[in-house]
């Protein structure tokens, strides 16, 4: 063996091109699927004076199902499928450790409040994923918070969403 050749790595799994289309292809499915059933129940029909308000969203939502079904079933029964790696496992890691935390940031301002959960989300990731001592998580994490909060309720008067904190404060 010649020591200056590159050495071959390992190959890497990973998600292949078509396991990626058939995952877009299902979430855009799902989303086709809530679009028809919230416009649905506001009305979708051809009414005297021109179409109800859901008429129009409902049928994008229709067009979104149709078309992701039609890529699903390409990306796991097509013949010209792509099996090369889009994304290896490690990389496929890194993105869920920003997008999952991300995920529970957003369910946590439906309960907590934007600034209590933004709270614990830059402070997780600070402590966590930089390594950052805890004081200086505390005080930024809070210190950011608390401008934020003074920015928008008090200097601009505009509401975010508050959580059980917020209201024993009178707001």
């Amino acid at each position: 063996m010649d020591k200056d050749q590159p050495q071959a790595s390992p190959p890497e799994g990973g998600l292949s091109y078509s396991n990626v289309d058939a995952i877009a292809a299902a979430a855009v499915f799902i989303i086709g699927v809530v679009m028809m059933v919230d416009n649905h129940r506001i009305g979708v029909s051809w009414a005297v004076d021109g179409p109800e308000s859901g008429y129009f969203p409902y049928h994008i939502g229709l067009i979104l199902c149709i078309a992701s079904v039609a890529v699903l079933f390409k990306s796991l029964f097509g013949k010209s499928r792509n099996h090369e790696v889009f994304v290896s496992w490690e990389r496929f890691r890194l993105v869920l450790l920003v997008l999952v935390p991300t995920g529970v940031y957003v369910l946590l301002i439906q309960f907590l409040g934007i600034y209590v959960a933004s709270v614990l989300f830059i402070a997780g990731f600070m402590r966590l994923l930089g390594k950052i001592g805890w004081l200086k998580t505390v005080l930024v994490s809070v210190g950011v918070n608390v401008l934020l909060f003074w920015m928008f309720e008090v200097q601009f008067m505009v509401p975010l969403p508050k959580g059980p904190l917020e209201a024993l404060f009178g707001y």
